[in-house]
């Protein structure tokens, strides 16, 4: 298993002409995902070559602009494509009323449903579950209320050999056994270890969605052992006190929370448009965190 990760914008407020604003496109236990959506998302989505209609749920992690511009265009867009199919979107206050109005404003009537999940800035709540993942979100700090999100794949039993299924002619019943951990034994007695007639289980996944916010070492024993975090990085370090006036990181400080959090691999991102490349962003997180790399725009990340 593994969740599969396309970087759609990656700068911060102001769109440059090779990044665009923040939002990514997740696969994850083959589902369609995207978190947040800045102004022009769905020409993006487009230009990298995933499918609108991949995209079940949506994660908007607060409301500034560079984060949600782009939502009611893409809205509108699966309506005049013709989605049959109903649209999750997670958000804060606020967000549901503001899309609604845009909708009633145009006298635009979905072909599709359309369902808004409130998400809580104060606490780490799970919001979503089904057999393949989880979703939880969790408080940032920002200047309005702001929330992260953290994907869990869930472990999947492992499966029979195929032509050990085939030999021993196993029944449903005798391959659900199998798969949920038993050693099977044949008619004449003889035991077929599990671990010699399964598949080795794939790892689960688990990715941090970071964005924005200032350094905030308590979101650590929630995103604790993430295999991939994304973190902002808008700031170097010498614009610190920039940083801290506007509830933005450094990179020094997403590194940090990478290392603390004892993550596999860091990528950071909502950059500020100061900065003509990002090698001096990375060279500064990778003083503390080694396995970091920059975002860029229609990057493909899989962990």
């Amino acid at each position: 298993m593994s969740i599969k990760i396309t970087i759609i914008g990656s700068n911060s407020a102001i769109p440059s002409t090779h990044r665009w604003t923040s939002a990514q496109f997740l696969n994850v236990g083959g589902n369609g995902v995207l978190l947040d959506c800045g102004e022009g998302t769905q020409i993006r989505l487009k230009m990298f070559g995933i499918k609108l209609n991949a995209i079940n749920q949506i994660y908007i992690t607060h409301l500034h602009g560079d984060h949600f511009f782009g939502l009611i265009g893409l809205i509108s867009t699966f309506h005049l494509m013709g989605r049959n199919k109903p649209l999750t979107i997670f958000g804060p206050k606020g967000l549901k009323e503001i899309i609604n109005f845009q909708l009633e404003a145009s006298n635009s009537f979905l072909c599709y449903e359309l369902n808004f999940i409130e998400t809580n800035p104060n606490e780490p709540e799970i919001i979503f579950e089904d057999k393949d993942y989880s979703v939880t979100s969790f408080p940032l700090r920002h200047s309005v209320d702001t929330t992260g999100f953290m994907f869990k794949e869930k472990e999947k039993l492992p499966n029979v050999k195929r032509d050990f299924i085939i030999k021993h002619d196993l029944s449903v019943e005798q391959i659900t056994e199998i798969k949920n951990g038993n050693d099977f034994i044949d008619n004449t007695g003889n035991v077929y270890k599990h671990n010699k007639i399964t598949y080795s289980k794939l790892p689960a996944s688990s990715y941090a969605y970071c964005t924005d916010t200032m350094y905030l070492p308590e979101i650590v024993p929630i995103i604790k052992d993430v295999d991939l975090i994304y973190h902002e990085a808008t700031f170097l370090s010498d614009l610190q006190h920039q940083a801290i006036e506007k509830f933005h990181a450094t990179a020094k400080e997403a590194a940090m929370i990478a290392r603390d959090a004892n993550a596999k691999k860091l990528i950071i991102g909502h950059f500020s448009k100061r900065y003509k490349t990002t090698d001096v962003l990375v060279a500064e997180a990778v003083e503390i965190f080694p396995n970091t790399i920059a975002a860029e725009d229609g990057m493909r990340i899989e962990n």
